[in-house]
This record gives structure tokens, C-alpha cells and sequence, in this order.
């Protein structure tokens, strides 16, 4: 039986974060209502024309620089001509022939290994507009052009990636970067971030490549994987049923998880590229390039390996903590702020707690500062209270913003570490429980726990667990 390989492709569409379009000023807000953020430039009515956003240029020069492409001095916007009800102008205002980054690559990790994924070419353009479909009540179709001229990256990668986890992998490195970079938010379900993926398969050996599709609407990484799982499967199929795979473009329909044919797949030629008569050639002065190179951030694979260097934390840990830039800041200044805390205490706070707690009320990082969290830590340390009373200081924190102090006192939260006081109580834990006694000196080490469960119960919670543990150990070896 034939045996195939996987040959994938993708190009990203980024929305950059700049406040006006790539053309006018109009504003780049999302949310608002319809076709309230155009203007004449957007509309493409006649005899407008464009102007090129200073601030885009510079957005995709830096994307170009962290993901190591050549800037090329000179670059060219191109009419790339098509109908579409929500392309206003009847043309693209893209980059074709001479884009303004070229020939990168970027390095992934995926399952334990480690790939490079080149890229072909970053190029700027214009999005287009967005058709809301309103099939449920009638069958008609209304165009918001807010999104029109929006300013877009689009990144192009090499046919490297043989596999879903790959593709994934490579999504989730190039997001991270631009988040990184402050160029672009991220967010796939508001179409800001999205893919488009070639896929094509050929037989184990052979280096011609086979016939490709084109996979679009896939909002999520996971909806990347499953596309491309059932499409190799589809290709797969057909071919070993004597069909042949025919190009062309396909949507993902998530609700039911297969791939549906679109369109015929165009070629470039079908677009009639020529330049914009309107827009002057881009040149891109090689001191602004260095300029631009110098106030390049820390990316986050560089910021991972030097926490789990300078940290001696897990490369696990610091990958985790490194996927948001401000949970990163975040958490290294609560490391500095902590000072005498091991930072592996500091990253499991994060790791078992306040991640989750993230996700649960997106003002956790706001409410409770790197301060904070190094003060409830050293309060742990110094035994006033448990861990289990931190994480509880912690959530009333990021639900109220009150200050930790004030919570101790409202919830009586000091923990008992007198020892004549835990003491009197382990006596009578051991004098109530007799039977439990013997079988622990008996041999049954286990039962270590209740005695611990009953003391710490006895206390209502607040007793310093090292003391306790101390103590019982002490009085039950005696």
C-alpha cells in the first residue's frame, strides 16, 4: 500500500495594531458599529488617493527583523485585481513582485523536536471588507466595510512542515513574536491572526510535490490541526480510489469537521498584477532598519532560555510563563521583589494558581502586582500563613483589590506557629485516637495523614503545617 507524505504551506494574514488604516486615517477600532470607520479612501470611491501609513512600514520591518528575512530597500504596491462584494475599489492594494521582506525563517519545537521553517516573503497590503451572512431569517448578505484598508502582513512560509503538529507549532511561534513585537493582538476569533493552509500530499520518496488546496476559515489553532487532519485524509482517500486531487480553495466547517470545496484556486496571472499607479516605489533607508533592529525586544524563545538559565527554573516552567509578555514581566519582577525565595516557588505560584485565575478574572495581573505577590510569599515563608491561605488572599485580591493586609484581618488569617499551643492540641488528637495510635507505631506509616488532617482540623486551619508536622513526628516516635 502507497504510502504518503505530508507537504504544508501556510500564509498568515496579521492585522497590525496601528490606530489608522494602511491608507487613510480612518480608525482601525474593532467593534464599532457598521460601516461607521470609512471614508472616501476605504470606500474606493473615484478619484481618491491613498497615503501610505509611516507606522505599518515600521511594524513590518520589525516582524521582518524577528524572523530573521532581509529588508529589502525597495518595495512596490501592486493592484491585485479580483470582484468580491466586500473589496470595494474591485483590487487589492498588496505587494507582489517586489514585497518588503524576503527569504526568513523561523525555528519550532514540536513533540520534543526541533525544526526550521523558512520563509519565503513578508508583504504588506490592505484587508478587505467583511460580509455578515443573515440566512436564518432571509437570504441575504450585508457588507461592513469598517475593516476595509485595515493595514495586513502577510507572511509566507516555505512547503516545510510535514504534519499538523508542525503547522500548529509554527502558528503558535509566530503569534507569540508579533504579540511580542506589539504589532499585532493575536486574536484568531476576531480574525486579527489567521491562516490559510496548502496542503498537499505525495508519495513517500518522491520530491515533486502534489496537487495542493487551499484551506480556509480555520479560527483557532486547534481548528489549523483538525482542517489539515481531515483534508490529508480527504487527498488520501481519493487518491487511492483512483481519483486525483483537483486545486483549489476549500473552507473548514468546524461544526462539521470537514473541509468544503470553495472555488476554483487562482493563479497569480488570474489576479492581473501591475503596480498601483497611485503609490510611489517604498524606499526604506538602511539607518532606519538599524534603528529599528536596536529597539527589537527580547523574543519570547530568548526570554525562555534565559529564565530557566538565569532562574534554574524547568525550560517547562519558563516556556509557560514566557507565552504572554506582561505575565513574563510580571512574574520576573516578582522573583526580584521576593528576594531570598527560591524562583521555583514564584513559578509554582504561577504555574498551579494565578494563571488559572488569569483566565477566570483578566484583571488578576492588574489587581495583584509583583509586589504583592512577593509579600504573600514571604508571609508563607515566615509562617504566618499556609499556602493554602495565600492562594485565598490571592483570589480576594484579584475579585476586590483590597490590600492583603485588610484580608488577613477580615478572615482572621494568621496562622498558629506556637508551638505550646499546637502542642496541647496534637496530646489531645494522639488521646483521642488511641487505636490510630497503636496501628501508626505498629507500622502503618500511612496514618501519619490523620494525625495531620485531625490537628490541622482541630486548629481550623491556621496551624503552620511545618510545625505540626514537626511536633507529631516528634510525639509519635516517642
Amino acid at each position: 500500500m502507497t504510502t504518503f507524505e505530508t507537504v504544508i504551506g501556510l500564509e498568515v494574514h496579521a492585522q497590525l495594531k496601528t490606530k489608522t488604516k494602511i491608507f487613510c486615517s480612518c480608525s482601525t477600532e474593532f467593534g464599532k458599529p457598521p460601516n461607521t470607520n470609512t471614508c472616501e479612501v476605504c470606500l474606493g470611491l473615484p478619484g481618491v488617493l491613498p497615503v501610505l501609513n509611516r507606522k505599518a512600514v515600521e511594524f513590518a520591518i520589525k516582524a521582518g527583523l524577528a524572523t530573521h528575512c532581509s529588508i529589502q530597500r525597495k518595495s512596490v504596491f501592486a493592484r491585485k485585481n479580483y470582484f468580491y462584494p466586500d473589496l470595494p475599489k474591485g483590487y487589492q492594494i498588496s505587494q507582489y513582485e517586489l514585497p518588503i521582506c524576503l527569504k526568513g525563517y523561523l525555528d519550532i519545537e514540536f513533540d520534543g523536536q526541533k525544526k526550521r521553517v523558512g520563509l519565503t516573503r513578508i508583504h504588506m497590503e490592505e484587508d478587505a471588507g467583511k460580509l455578515n451572512h443573515d440566512f436564518g431569517s432571509s437570504d441575504v448578505s450585508h457588507v461592513d466595510l469598517n475593516r476595509a484598508c485595515t493595514p495586513l502582513i502577510e507572511i509566507v512560509s516555505e512547503p516545510d512542515m510535514r504534519g499538523p503538529k508542525e503547522a500548529s507549532a509554527y502558528l503558535r511561534r509566530l503569534r507569540d513574536i508579533l504579540v511580542y513585537l506589539d504589532i499585532c493582538d493575536g486574536n484568531m476569533e476576531e480574525g486579527s491572526f489567521r491562516c490559510d493552509a496548502n496542503v498537499s500530499i505525495r508519495p513517500v520518496g518522491q520530491e515533486k510535490f502534489g496537487t495542493r488546496c487551499e484551506l480556509k476559515n480555520m479560527n483557532s489553532f486547534r481548528n489549523v490541526e483538525r482542517a489539515i487532519e481531515y483534508e490529508v485524509k480527504r487527498q488520501e482517500a481519493l487518491i487511492l480510489d483512483g481519483g486525483k486531487v483537483v486545486q483549489e480553495t476549500r473552507t473548514w466547517n468546524a461544526d462539521k469537521g470537514i473541509s468544503e470545496s470553495m472555488r476554483s484556486k487562482e493563479e497569480a496571472n488570474d489576479y492581473r498584477y501591475f503596480p498601483d499607479p497611485d503609490l510611489l516605489p517604498l524606499i526604506v533607508e538602511d539607518a532606519w532598519v538599524e534603528e529599528l533592529r536596536k529597539q527589537q525586544p527580547e523574543l519570547p524563545v530568548e526570554k525562555s532560555e534565559r529564565f530557566a538559565k538565569d532562574y534554574g527554573i524547568p525550560p517547562y516552567d519558563a516556556e509557560v510563563l514566557t507565552a504572554d509578555k506582561a505575565v513574563a514581566q510580571h512574574w520576573e519582577e516578582a522573583v526580584k521583589a521576593a528576594q531570598g525565595t527560591e524562583p521555583k516557588k514564584v513559578s509554582n505560584l504561577y504555574m498551579t494558581h494565578l494563571l488559572k485565575l488569569q483566565k477566570d478574572i483578566p484583571e488578576t495581573f492588574e489587581r495583584i502586582t509583583s509586589s504583592i505577590v512577593a509579600e504573600v510569599l514571604k508571609m508563607t515563608e515566615d509562617g504566618q500563613i499556609s499556602l493554602g491561605m495565600a492562594k485565598e488572599i490571592l483570589d480576594e485580591v484579584a475579585a476586590s483589590g483590597k490590600a492583603v493586609k485588610l484580608i488577613v484581618e477580615e478572615k482572621g488569617m494568621v496562622q498558629v506557629s506556637d508551638t505550646g499551643a499546637i502542642e496541647k492540641v496534637v496530646d489531645q488528637v494522639l488521646a483521642d485516637n488511641p487505636k490510630n495510635l497503636a496501628d501508626f507505631r505498629g507500622g502503618k506509616d500511612k496514618l501519619f495523614g490523620f494525625f495531620v488532617g485531625q490537628t490541622m482540623k482541630a486548629l481550623g486551619g491556621k496551624a503552620n503545617p511545618k510545625v505540626v508536622n514537626d511536633i507529631l513526628m516528634k510525639k509519635l516516635k516517642g
